[in-house]
């Protein structure tokens, strides 16, 4: 796994720009909001009410595909 759930949303964003589809498809847009700057996807996707699990394969099976 290259992406984890402690690591920052917007340093995925950053590293990995093909995950931003992924993020949007599950409902994480806000990669302009401040929250974004400090909060890892663990945080962002519990604020969202999102499943973090899925989230994380899917961020991951982005980035493998590349």
């Amino acid at each position: 796994m290259k992406i984890t759930k402690e690591m920052g949303i917007g340093e995925v964003v950053a590293k990995y720009p093909q995950t931003i589809p992924v993020f949007q498809a599950h409902g994480m847009g806000c990669f302009g909001c401040a929250a974004a700057r400090f909060e890892n996807i663990e945080q962002g996707a519990l604020a969202h009410g999102i499943d973090v699990e899925k989230l994380m394969r899917d961020l991951n099976e982005a980035v493998e595909k590349a």
